[in-house]
């Protein structure tokens, strides 16, 4: 049985804004003022808000650069999902949590748009999810030293390759934080 006959509801999935993941990202502080406008609206509407965190190489668990940026909060009741790959399903608990929350449908934001952020929403999908992609609330840093397009470009890349998205049963798309659903559907 797929996710979605599963469960109806909407969660929002917030990937890693944490101090070191967003220290040198495209448009920081623009991001992470997006994510904190999509999470208080989901709060006010009553979805489900789904933090997910990383700590692996270089991010170990408990440092200052692990933590969420101080803009950003859990919330009372709000589940916290630990990660050491990319995709935030493997290895991990989220999807007894949101099982749990009768949950069939992600909305995503966070970052590295180019790894942690695609990874999640393929595994969703995969799963079963419907997925949305908030556009202009997620984020890279810049690795063209590495042979990378430029942020933009990557973040630009990503949200038309979602835009036309597609899995038998399943609906991806993709919306600015100003537009993007949060109720169920």
């Amino acid at each position: 049985m797929s996710a979605r006959e599963e469960g109806e509801a909407t969660a929002l999935v917030v990937v890693d804004v944490q101090t070191s993941v967003v220290e040198h990202a495209y448009a920081r502080d623009q991001v992470v003022a997006r994510i904190a406008e999509v999470v208080d609206r989901a709060r006010s509407l009553g979805a489900p808000v789904v933090w997910v965190q990383h700590s692996g190489e270089g991010l170990e668990r408990g440092s200052d650069g692990w933590q969420l940026v101080p803009e950003l909060r859990v919330g009372e009741g709000e589940a916290l999902v630990h990660k050491r790959f990319g995709d935030a399903f493997e290895d991990t608990d989220l999807e007894e949590v949101l099982g749990a929350r009768g949950v069939g449908r992600i909305v995503v934001c966070g970052a590295q748009t180019d790894a942690c952020v695609r990874s999640t929403l393929h595994g969703a999908l995969a799963r079963g999810y419907d997925v949305t992609l908030v556009s202009d609330a997620h984020t890279t840093e810049d690795l063209t030293s590495y042979g990378a397009p430029a942020p933009d470009l990557v973040i630009a890349h990503t949200n038309l390759y979602w835009s036309y998205q597609s899995a038998p049963g399943r609906t991806c798309e993709v919306a600015p934080a100003s537009e993007v659903g949060l109720a169920e559907p």
